[in-house]
C-alpha cells in the first residue's frame, strides 16, 4: 500500500463497515463478517472484519458461504485489495471469480460543471415532492435496464425497456428512501428530458464525511452523450457542498474508469467483488 494513502485507506474501509449495518447485521466469522439484511431489500455481502489481523483463509471463504447458502444470500465477498492483498488469491482458489474494479476518489479542484458535460436536464430526487415515489422507481429502472448492458456502448433499449423494469415499490422500502435523502445519508440523482423521461441515474452513500457515488447507469440508447458524467459531477458537487472531504467509486471496468476520469476521479487502488465464476463470467 502506498504510505501517503495509509489515512485514506482506512477512512475507506471504516465506511464499508458502517454502511450495511444501518440496515443489517453482522456475523463475524473469524476475519470475516457477513451482513445479513433485515427486512426487505438488495442482499449484502462479505467482507474482511474491520481491524481484523489475520488474512481470511480458504477455510474461512468456505464457511461463510455455506452460511451464505442456508440463508439463501448470493454467495458474494467485497474487499480493498491493497487493505487485504492476500484475499485475492484464495478467493480464486476458491474458485470465485473476481472482478478488479478501479477505485478511485475525487480530486475536488478537478470536479467540472455538471452541466458543461450534457445538455440535457438534470435534477436531484427532493423526497418532499409529490413524485418522489415515480422518481425513486425510474431511478431503480433505469439502472436495472442500464446493467443489464454492461459498458459504455450504444444499444438499443431505451424508455419502453424503462418503463417495462418499473416496479411498485414497498411503502417501508420507499420511507425508508425518503428519510436517508432528508438526513443526508442518501443522494439520487436523474437526468432527463420531459419527452424521453429519465434516461441516467445514479445515487451516493454518504456516512459523516466520507461518500461512495454507485448504480451510475445510462439506457443504451442515451449513452455517449455525457449523462453519466453528468450525473457523477452533480452528486459530487452536492456531496461536497455537505461537507463530504472524500468522494469515491468503483468503475466496473477501464473503459468506464475514463467517463469517471473525465469528472475529476483518479485511481487509488482496487475494489475486488468476488462470486461463483457463472455469475461473473
Amino acid at each position: 500500500m502506498d504510505p501517503a494513502h495509509t489515512d485514506l485507506f482506512d477512512r475507506l474501509e471504516r465506511f464499508y463497515d458502517a454502511v450495511p449495518r444501518d440496515a443489517a447485521r453482522g456475523e463475524e466469522h473469524g476475519p470475516l463478517v457477513l451482513f445479513v439484511r433485515e427486512g426487505a431489500g438488495w442482499p449484502f455481502y462479505a467482507r474482511p472484519r474491520l481491524h481484523a489481523t489475520d488474512a481470511p483463509s480458504l477455510a474461512d471463504i468456505s464457511a461463510v458461504r455455506e452460511r451464505q447458502r442456508e440463508l439463501g444470500l448470493p454467495e458474494a465477498f467485497e474487499w480493498v485489495h491493497e487493505t487485504t492483498p492476500a484475499l485475492l488469491p484464495v478467493a480464486r482458489s476458491a474458485g470465485l471469480s473476481v472482478l478488479e474494479a478501479p477505485l478511485m476518489v475525487l480530486d475536488p479542484a478537478a470536479l467540472p460543471d455538471p452541466a458543461t458535460l450534457t445538455d440535457v436536464p438534470l435534477r436531484s430526487l427532493d423526497p418532499d415532492a409529490p413524485g418522489f415515489a415515480a422518481d425513486v422507481a425510474a431511478r431503480r429502472a433505469v439502472a436495472a435496464v442500464g446493467f443489464a448492458v454492461p459498458g459504455t456502448a450504444r444499444g438499443d433499449a431505451g424508455p419502453a425497456q424503462r418503463d417495462a423494469a418499473v416496479t411498485e415499490l414497498e411503502v417501508a422500502a420507499l420511507d425508508e428512501e425518503r428519510a436517508r435523502i432528508a438526513d443526508g445519508r442518501r443522494l439520487s440523482a436523474l437526468a432527463g428530458t420531459p419527452e424521453d423521461g429519465a434516461l441516467a441515474s445514479g445515487m451516493a452513500m454518504r456516512v459523516g464525511e466520507v461518500a461512495e457515488i454507485a448504480g451510475v447507469a445510462t439506457l443504451p440508447v442515451a449513452r455517449r452523450r455525457g449523462l453519466g458524467a453528468a450525473v457523477t459531477a452533480l452528486l459530487a458537487r452536492e456531496l461536497l457542498a455537505a461537507g463530504t472531504d472524500v468522494v469515491f467509486l468503483s468503475a466496473g471496468s477501464e473503459d468506464i474508469a475514463r467517463v469517471y476520469l473525465r469528472v475529476g476521479f483518479r485511481r487509488v487502488g482496487t475494489a475486488c467483488i468476488a462470486e461463483p465464476a457463472a455469475l461473473l463470467s
